[in-house]
């Protein structure tokens, strides 16, 4: 993920002075152990099947990304130039650790991993995101996910 000091202009001040969302509350929820929690990810790499109509710049749709997809059928559609791919080419894991959570699964460490994960556009006004929001919570939930890994981009 880059530094704001990082971003050239005029990407840079568009990005500083998007307004971010005030809740009221903060929720605060207690669950399950580690071990026995359902974890999904959620990654803002505009994460695609091959094959499948790229997500546009600034979007704030989202796409549900089946576990069951074969890794080298994933690709990242998010067009930032201000974001490194080397370590994505590498390793799918680096943007999308599914199987980093397959390990821990098989360790014992977390409980199971959701059948449905999902990603969206980076750098995407949040205001444009309320029904994305609602839509994944609704899939994470339907799910029975307890425990989410953010992979930001």
């Amino acid at each position: 993920m880059a530094r704001l000091e990082d971003i050239p202009e005029p990407t840079r001040t568009a990005v500083a002075n998007i307004p971010c969302p005030e809740f009221e509350t903060t929720p605060f929820v207690i669950g399950p152990k580690l071990s026995r929690r359902r974890v999904a990810i959620v990654s803002s790499a505009a994460l695609i099947h091959r094959g499948d109509k790229t997500f546009d710049f600034g979007s704030g749709e989202y796409r549900a990304v089946p576990g069951a997809w074969d890794n080298s059928e994933i690709l990242m559609s998010h067009v930032s130039i201000n974001h490194d791919r080397n370590g994505y080419r590498r390793d799918l894991n680096v943007i999308y650790p599914i199987d980093r959570l397959r390990d821990l699964t098989a360790e014992g460490m977390i409980g199971s991993v959701a059948d449905t994960h999902f990603s969206v556009m980076g750098s995407t006004d949040p205001a444009a995101m309320v029904k994305s929001a609602d839509g994944i919570a609704a899939g994470l939930h339907a799910d029975r996910v307890n425990a989410v890994v953010l992979c930001p981009v």
